[in-house]
């Protein structure tokens, strides 16, 4: 037990990058200093208690300027630091590594019979998907996805009035996130080779679809633009356009484009740019990020060290007007979420009934891996397309059916049909 009575869980971090610094660290040193409660388990001491990453040196600085903020906790690395930390004192594992690495850090947690949460995209592939779903099936425990858009209030308020049947039947969509140089030239230059801006940022847009608007994904068709980030005919991606069609009950369809870039300069107004339209038999929703409502002008300050429209939403410091200092937004909500959803499993009534309350936090949609079949469909199917088209076979379209699960890749006008999931 903790300090108080409380009851305690203890958390492992695979990776501390960027997205740390935003969501995670902030989450975890205000549970170290103020825990969490919920009526359905009561006072809870959340402890980050083992980081496991390649070097330890971002992990050791972290510990050294947190001080008192953060629990004394353990820094494993190496090539078996994964396998340290899950061997641990850890009651649940956050996965936030270059997104090709997620399945094996995952993987093993699960088989250690602990709780996982892991970074977006979930996996690159069905096969992994499903054997972790049925490790987590296995081992009793949780496994989810963090898809913090969907915490956006504007994100949860479109998708309130499709749930209420204000919006009515989606007819077709265009979402765009371009992100600047330096993302891909300095924040992930280690892991850029090889990778598309389409797998690291369209999944937000891949899930919200999926999730808002139900439906069964039919086909995934990309293209997409090289040379700046690597060589014009190399695997590596500056920019990635993707379409998928879904189907809905009624038997009508609906084509969804979403378009994906970090090679946007690194002094352009938005910073980050984020945009989506939808239109539907009665209505059009529009959202844009640089149009939000806040701009911000500092000089020699934006748009670099500060944004010059800038997303409080999902992740701001403020001065409380109580005095108190404090870092919060949908992006930490996310991660506050899902130990809370732990903590209900495991300290939310007797031990007789947790069959029960694992069987219902398994049944959220929004996060479990499970429903996330369709997301990495298209993920798989996307980076197929663009393996194929670095190989000078462009074009291909990918078909998903939704019953089976069999995911295939075809070229128009040729006869050949490549697997790339048998289906379940």
């Amino acid at each position: 037990m903790a300090a108080g009575g409380a009851s305690i869980l203890r958390a492992g971090m695979v990776g501390l990058g960027m997205i740390f610094d935003e969501t995670y660290r902030p989450f975890f040193e205000r549970a170290h200093a103020e825990g969490l409660w919920d009526r359905r388990f009561g006072a809870l001491a959340v402890e980050l208690t083992a980081v496991g990453s390649r070097t330890g040196k971002r992990a050791a600085a972290y510990k050294k300027s947190a001080g008192q903020k953060i629990a004394d906790f353990q820094n494993f690395s190496g090539s078996d630091a994964i396998d340290q930390l899950v061997t641990a004192d850890v009651d649940l594992v956050c996965v936030a590594t270059p997104d090709d690495r997620h399945y094996e850090s995952a993987r093993k947690a699960l088989q250690a019979g602990k709780h996982v949460v892991i970074e977006k995209p979930s996996v690159l592939s069905l096969k992994e998907l499903d054997e972790l779903v049925a490790l987590a099936q296995d081992q009793g425990v949780l496994a989810k996805v963090v898809y913090h858009k969907l915490l956006d209030p504007d994100h949860k308020k479109l998708r309130t009035l499709v749930e209420d049947g204000v919006l009515r039947h989606v007819n077709n969509g265009y979402c765009s996130l371009l992100e600047p140089k330096s993302i891909s030239g300095q924040q992930f230059a280690e892991w850029i080779s090889g990778r598309n801006p389409g797998t690291y940022v369209a999944v937000h847009y891949l899930k919200l679809i999926d999730f808002t608007f139900g439906g069964r994904l039919k086909t995934v068709t990309a293209t997409g633009q090289r040379g700046l980030v690597g060589p014009k005919d190399g695997p590596t991606w500056d920019s990635v356009q993707m379409r998928l069609v879904y189907e809905y009950g009624d038997g009508r369809e609906a084509a969804f484009d979403i378009h994906t870039s970090w090679v946007t300069p690194n002094n352009f107004p938005g910073y980050v740019e984020q945009e989506v339209q939808f239109r539907f038999d009665n209505g059009v929703w529009n959202g844009h990020s640089r149009k939000r409502g806040v701009e911000l002008t500092v000089e020699d300050k934006t748009p670099n060290d500060l944004k010059t429209t800038i997303n409080t939403h999902y992740n701001g410091t403020f001065v409380e007007p109580w005095g108190e200092r404090s870092q919060r937004g949908y992006g930490i909500e996310v991660i506050e979420r899902f130990v809370r959803e732990v903590a209900y499993v495991e300290k939310g009534g007797p031990a007789g009934e947790r069959t029960r309350r694992l069987k219902e936090m398994r049944e959220l949609g929004y996060n479990d891996l499970s429903a996330d079949r369709q997301v990495v469909a298209s993920v798989q199917a996307l980076e197929a397309i663009l393996a194929e088209a670095a190989q000078g076979r462009p074009d291909a379209v990918a078909s998903y059916d939704a019953e089976s699960g069999k995911l295939t890749l075809a070229w128009p006008g040729v006869a050949e049909t490549r697997v790339l999931h048998p289906g379940r």
